[in-house]
């Protein structure tokens, strides 16, 4: 069995092209649908995908690591080789070592971020949703969230973390010296959305307003701020009222258009906006960003915010890689014993059988009214025969070094003393 995982992330691959390949929850069942159907020989198969990373992870007989690659180019509409210069490829060890280091939050944007391990379940469990997710996966994926449990307890790697929605507000009372007297939208309810709402809800701004294309699930998330709930067909006639946006949602097209942000601009008389926009693809066009009186911020352009606490959690980058170097360990393990399940079973369907035709021969012996022991003492032989025909044969047959390894291999199967 092989394993191997491919994808692009935020240390590889700009965010336009990331934008290609992401997939919203409720698309990672048709899409896994449509990469093992891709492959000449179907494998298990995950997709995790978030605003910094889309990873495809595989298990199967061989490594189809090419079939896959072609497979996620040609659905993020871009050639191999394109993608290829922004991929990594990894393989068994290295794969597993990959996914331990992302549950674990060491691969993020934010060192230690926590989010990370939420999404990797909810990928994980979607895969399985769509019969997608064999034994080997799902070791994979246990064995990364049990390493990153104990990262997390037993180290300080998140300690003192700051998230992409901290960052927001950080960026925010630069540009604006009191944040209590700002207005501010959030477009979009999903749990960024939330992180984002929780901390800006603590500087206390004049004004809190959601827009989302659900309302009821808006006004569940208002209701915990005591924010307003506005409607996503509102927001164009509505942008100017609000100092700062931040937007997140899963949106395959921008939200919110240049047009859209000049008109405001123009109804603020230039008073300046902020804007963070932490969807991929993006929520707010990339030309907006041009505007001289608008402060647009991508999940890319945050990424100097967060890397201002990385140097206290270094120290603990060491003791987190130690964990996770013993739970690669344990799965190589785990891996090299499922390859020998196979030949367990042979071997048990053999000895089935032998066992089956002596107890079929003994029951028509003792049918005939043989004598029991006479019966017992032929039925234990017969198995002993046949249990020891391959080795005693091996031991009258072939040359000398041939023979040599069969006396030490039956030596060591048959003759150990039991402790």
């Amino acid at each position: 069995m092989a394993v191997w995982a491919l994808g692009i992330n935020h240390t590889t691959a700009p965010l336009d092209l990331r934008g290609r390949f992401a997939f919203a929850l409720d698309q990672i069942g048709p899409t896994l649908h449509g990469l093992r159907g891709a492959l000449p020989r179907p494998p298990e198969a995950a997709i995790i995908s978030t605003c910094n990373r889309t990873e495809i992870y595989c298990a199967g007989d061989q490594l189809e690591i090419v079939p896959t690659l072609d497979w996620l180019a040609h659905s993020g509409g871009v050639s191999p080789a394109l993608l290829r210069s922004h991929t990594y490829a990894l393989e068994d060890g290295q794969a597993a070592r990959h996914a331990f280091r992302v549950a674990s939050g060491l691969d993020s944007m934010v060192l230690g971020e926590p989010q990370i391990l939420g999404q990797m379940k909810d990928a994980v469990r979607a895969a399985e949703e769509a019969g997608a997710l064999g034994t080997t996966l799902n070791q994979l994926f246990q064995r990364s969230f049990a390493v990153a449990k104990e990262v997390r307890t037993s180290t300080e790697i998140g300690a003192h973390s700051i998230s992409m929605a901290a960052a927001s507000v950080r960026l925010a009372g630069q540009l604006f010296e009191d944040l209590s007297d700002i207005r501010v939208l959030f477009v979009g309810a999903g749990e960024m959305i939330e992180l984002a709402a929780t901390h800006f809800a603590a500087k206390n701004p004049k004004a809190m307003v959601i827009a989302n294309r659900s309302l009821d699930r808006g006004e569940k998330l208002a209701s915990r701020f005591g924010a307003e709930v506005m409607r996503l067909a509102d927001l164009p006639s509505r942008l100017h009222e609000f100092d700062a946006v931040v937007s997140c949602t899963a949106s395959t097209l921008p939200l919110i258009g240049l047009g859209a942000v000049e008109r405001a601009l123009k109804l603020r008389r230039h008073r300046p906006m902020f804007m963070v926009d932490l969807a991929v693809p993006r929520d707010i066009e990339p030309e907006v960003k041009a505007l001289s009186d608008v402060y647009l911020y991508t999940v890319d352009d945050l990424a100097a915010v967060v890397q201002t606490a990385q140097a206290n959690r270094q120290a603990a980058v060491a003791e987190a890689e130690v964990i996770i170097d013993a739970g690669v360990q344990s799965f190589l393990h785990w891996m090299d014993q499922r390859r020998s399940v196979p030949l367990i079973q042979q071997l048990n369907a053999q000895a089935d059988e032998w066992r089956h035709a002596e107890i079929a021969r003994a029951r028509r012996q003792l049918a005939k009214g043989e004598d029991v022991d006479a019966v017992l003492e032929a039925l234990s032989k017969g198995l002993t025969q046949k249990l020891l025909h391959g080795a005693l044969a091996e031991l009258h047959a072939g040359d000398a070094t041939a023979r040599e390894r069969a006396s030490t291999a039956i030596q060591h199967f048959f003759l150990r003393k039991e402790k």
